[in-house]
């Protein structure tokens, strides 16, 4: 039987992120549009690459209708220019979408069975508002097999709160409000940009160019914070602040193996150590990226101690708390989010697993002394993914250190 296949992130660019609905800066432009664009700019940084070797197109969307359904990975490939004899295909798994595109074409590629894949996501929620047009089988809360909370992802972050009292409102907001400012940092010192692809867009005042995130709020206070609204509760924790908004936007990354980073002179910017999903309680879903990087860990050998980089998605700041608190690091860890998250940069659901990789990688270039880095994030219904990912440009000592 041969060998597993090493497996390499070798790029990933995603579009800035807009606001949902109608307000939003991407309310006229097309899901699949956003997608391409993505697509393009990774294929455009890397011309040495055959877009006829290219062996498949995964792309998610949790919502697969309209102009994000009709198997949009083989309706990008063509719209992207690839040949058409590139294959591609949909993916869905709620918010790990994109990075579920990663690890399933990834799994190809250890098989022996791809060499190069485009994996990415793409969410348009002002188009297709999470659940649109879904239809639950009754089963479920006839027969409480999972309880009405369940489906309301609020809710279920409400409910973490429940469960854990240590988690207060108070540090929810702090994390949020960390979030933005360190998101806001990030944009000043150019750290996101080089990833960012511009995208035309249009509105009622004429023709525009989106080139940087929507949603930051870099003037973020704790008092602000604590004014907000709960919406999913009577004096509730979860509010607009510490919680990611709906978005639009898109992410695609380039993976491939080992002998097409040779054939190819590909410079890798990450190797997949290992990754895994695992199931929660539907009504406690943020806790999800617990039990699924306990398995990857387990899994690669690992500790918590040995990962030096955390890029974890933050649906909402309970959801991180929760993570951290199980793992014992601090709230406010150098390692975790350390240009912002979700909260400040958006959340367009099947795409942010992509987004964490783009992030990780960059800070891979910057960490030498890192080996091994996390991308984790909960996922709707009781899920968790998580990815570790090790770094290249590992010397065990820091950038500028000498003996």
């Amino acid at each position: 039987m041969a060998e597993r296949t090493d497996v390499y992130f070798v790029d990933g660019m995603r579009t800035p992120f807009g606001r949902a609905g109608e307000k939003g800066m991407y309310w006229q432009t097309r899901a699949d549009d956003l997608i391409v664009k993505a697509m393009i700019g990774v294929l455009e940084r890397n011309p040495q690459v055959p877009k006829d070797r290219i062996d498949d197109v995964a792309i998610a969307a949790t919502t697969q209708q309209g102009d994000q359904g009709l198997t949009i990975g083989r309706t990008s490939a063509l719209l992207a220019g690839l040949p058409r004899s590139v294959p591609g295909y949909a993916i869905d798994r709620m918010c790990a979408g994109a990075m579920t595109s990663v690890t399933t074409t990834a799994g190809a590629i250890a098989f022996g069975a791809y060499d190069l894949a485009i994996a990415g996501g793409v969410e348009h929620m002002g188009r297709h508002p999470m659940g649109f047009g879904a239809d639950p089988n009754p089963r479920f809360l006839a027969e409480r097999l999972v309880s009405e909370d369940a489906l309301n992802m609020g809710k279920t972050a409400e409910r973490i709160h429940d469960r854990f009292p240590e988690l207060t409102k108070e540090r929810s907001d702090l994390f949020a409000m960390a979030s933005q400012h360190k998101a806001a940092a990030a944009y000043e010192a150019g750290k996101l940009q080089p990833d960012l692809v511009s995208v035309a867009i249009r509105s009622d005042e004429g023709w525009g160019l989106a080139t940087r995130d929507e949603a930051l709020r870099p003037d973020t206070t704790l008092e602000g914070l604590a004014q907000l609204k709960t919406p999913f509760r009577t004096h509730g924790r979860v509010t607009a602040g510490n919680s990611s908004g709906l978005n639009d936007g898109a992410t695609a990354s380039l993976i491939a193996s080992g002998d097409a980073l040779k054939t190819y002179g590909l410079t890798p910017k990450m190797r997949l150590v290992s990754f895994a999903f695992a199931g929660v309680e539907p009504e406690i879903m943020g806790i999800g990226p617990v039990p699924s990087t306990e398995k990857a860990l387990r899994k690669a050998g690992l500790t918590i101690k040995d990962i030096g980089l955390f890029e974890l998605n933050e649906a909402f700041a309970v959801q991180v708390l929760s993570f951290l608190d199980h793992f014992g690091i601090d709230d406010e860890d150098d390692r975790v989010n350390k240009w912002g998250g979700a909260i400040a940069i958006g959340h367009p659901l099947a795409s942010s697993g992509v987004r964490l990789m783009i992030q990780l990688a960059r800070q891979f270039e910057e960490h030498p002394e890192v080996r091994f880095g996390l991308t984790a994030m909960c996922v709707g219904l009781g899920q968790g993914g998580s990815v570790i990912w090790e770094n290249p440009h590992y010397t065990g000592k820091r950038k500028g250190a000498t003996k």
